[in-house]
């Protein structure tokens, strides 16, 4: 349920999409008559406003989801809160100046940042984020610590140039690839970090039968 109700954002944002770029010109005319005033010149063209409005939808349901958590009592992580920081920025920039191109790269910076975060507190302090987050709750050598650490700055490097890849040689599925291919990325990644901690986990012990 968690997994579903991070990604929301992400749905909203891919179905405002879509449904805009079927309806350009209605899409269009909505985002001139309703964004007009945060947009540099006023108005927005047809093959401008799909991102536009995606970008505003999801700006909108980050901020819903995070004053949602904040209400409830729950801890809201700091990736979400990164997270929320490059929309308002990259969307901002995006529906002021109507360049979908900054909303794009958003992903690319996320993804780097992280990896970078989780490169420089292994390399330059010695201190390993993932035995911070699941070190309480498992006993595992130093070296698979550093091979997971290693594992997701190589995620993070490769999701960030993908991202790339897609905008500037296949722009049309950059939506697609955002909302679906990266998050097959990370349950890929997911799954496979469960099953290679299942290797290097030690079984409990046997509770002993008392003596009859």
């Amino acid at each position: 349920m968690k997994f579903l109700f991070d990604i929301l954002p992400l749905v909203f944002f891919f179905v405002t999409y879509k449904i805009a770029g079927r309806m350009p010109d209605q899409g269009a005319g909505f985002a001139t008559h309703y964004l007009g005033a945060v947009v540099q010149g006023g108005i927005v063209g047809a093959t401008e406003a799909p991102a536009l409005l995606a970008t505003v939808v999801v700006l909108v349901a980050t901020l819903v989801q995070v004053a949602w958590m904040k209400a409830t009592g729950r801890k809201v992580d700091l990736a979400l809160w990164i997270s929320l920081a490059l929309i308002v920025v990259f969307g901002g920039l995006t529906v002021w100046f109507h360049n979908q191109m900054f909303i794009m790269w958003k992903p690319s910076i996320y993804f780097w940042g992280s990896g970078l975060v989780f490169w420089a507190s292994q390399t330059l302090f010695h201190k390993n984020l993932f035995r911070s987050m699941l070190g309480a709750e498992m006993e595992l050598p130093d070296t698979v610590w550093q091979r997971l650490n290693f594992s997701w700055v190589a995620l993070c490097a490769l999701i960030g140039l993908l991202n790339l890849v897609v905008v500037y040689f296949v722009r049309d599925y950059w939506v697609s690839f955002h909302t679906f291919g990266t998050t097959a990325l990370m349950l890929a990644f997911v799954v496979g970090v469960f099953f290679y901690l299942n290797r290097h986990l030690e079984p409990e012990p046997a509770a002993e039968k008392p003596a009859p």
